[in-house]
Order: C-alpha cells, then sequence, then structure tokens
C-alpha cells in the first residue's frame, strides 16, 4: 500500500493538477492589428472590388522575405555577427546566411562562401514587421513621397529596396558600424500585379500617387 501510493504522488517539476494550464497557454497571445483589419475590413472589401465568390479567393499575405548581400565583408567575421545581429533586431528572428553557388574568380567569390543574409517571415511575425515597416520604417526615409507602385513581378509579389538599416527604430546610428541596403520581398497570393497591388494599398503601403 505504501508503495502504491507514493506512485500516486506528483514527480518533481509536473503539473499536480492535470486540467492547469501552462503559463504559455495562459498568455495567449493577441492577433496584429494587420491581420485583424485584413479579416474585418479588406476582405470584404475585395471581395466587392473583384467579385470574388468565396473568402478563398481574396489575396493575402503569404511570407516576407528581407536579404541582404554581404559584399565586401564576406571575409571578416566580425562585421558578418554584426550584420546578423541587426538583421535579427529588425526581423524578429535569425536570418539564414546564403552561399554562393559557384566560384568567381573576378569577383573573389568561391562556391559554398557567405555571400548573403536572408529572413523568411510568415504568420504572426510577417504581420508585425508589416505593421512596423510601413507605419514606423518606410515614413523615416529622408524625404519620402511614398513606395513605386509599379515594383511588382507579374505574379502578385513586391519587391522595394532599402539604402539604410537606420529607419527601423530598433537600430540605433551609434551602434551601426556600416551603413548597409536591404532589399524586402513580398509575396501574396494574388494572381494578377492589379489584386495585389491593391490588397497592399488597403494594408497600408504608401505607394505614390
Amino acid at each position: 500500500m505504501e508503495k502504491k501510493k507514493e506512485a500516486e504522488k506528483p514527480q518533481k517539476g509536473k503539473t499536480a493538477e492535470k486540467g492547469e494550464k501552462k503559463p504559455a497557454e495562459q498568455a495567449k497571445r493577441e492577433p496584429s492589428r494587420i491581420l485583424v483589419r485584413y479579416r474585418e475590413e479588406i476582405v470584404p472589401y475585395l471581395m466587392e472590388k473583384f467579385g470574388y465568390k468565396t473568402v478563398m479567393q481574396v489575396p493575402r499575405l503569404e511570407k516576407i522575405v528581407i536579404n541582404t548581400g554581404l559584399g565586401d565583408i564576406k571575409d571578416n567575421q566580425k562585421s558578418m555577427q554584426i550584420i546578423e545581429k541587426e538583421l535579427t533586431l529588425i526581423a524578429g528572428q535569425k536570418p539564414v546566411y546564403c552561399k554562393a553557388t559557384k566560384s568567381v574568380a573576378n569577383f573573389k567569390v568561391r562556391e559554398g562562401m557567405n555571400i548573403g543574409l536572408k529572413v523568411t517571415l510568415r504568420g504572426s511575425r510577417m504581420y508585425d514587421f508589416f505593421d512596423k515597416f510601413v507605419s514606423i520604417a518606410l515614413p523615416r526615409v529622408r524625404d519620402f513621397r511614398g513606395v513605386s507602385a509599379t515594383a511588382f513581378d507579374g505574379r502578385g509579389n513586391y519587391a522595394v529596396g532599402l539604402k539604410e538599416q537606420l529607419i527601423f527604430p530598433e537600430i540605433t546610428y551609434d551602434q551601426v558600424e556600416k551603413i548597409r541596403g536591404m532589399d524586402v520581398c513580398i509575396v501574396t497570393t494574388a494572381q494578377t500585379d492589379e489584386e495585389a497591388r491593391e490588397l497592399l494599398r488597403a494594408l497600408g503601403m504608401p505607394f505614390k500617387k
């Protein structure tokens, strides 16, 4: 009987109550305001404008890819770590290195060498980054008058180039080793550029008028 009672005791480090929720489950994350706006306002608007029959036809954001080239610091491990840290702060997710697929003697590039960094954002991190990008980062660009409304690839995807990382609030001027640019590619499920443009405009993308 004593052995049976000991077996019934909860083990150290485990929850005694079976139905008790973990702290991570209790602090449930609220959806991004961009996602809420998309569901409540943009979906009905796009369905009416383009005559979609079902919600599944409405274009949406699929992923956002941020990438930057290493250029002249591809052999400098310390500088590469600094850029990796900056991109992690900007995206909220650790980037991965892009490697050269072949050697190019003129550019001193060897096959397998790290030549760039990229981050692919999906889900809540994608919506959080988009919100920060259009409402905080882009307006901080010097002499900003809007982004190009024609930088689409013909399949509903949009790309914009940035000249410096200082437009993001997480980056401070004193900690920057060198000003470097990056590309932000927004991938959507839209079938045409017109649909993608209207989706991004409704989400808050500040296109030039």
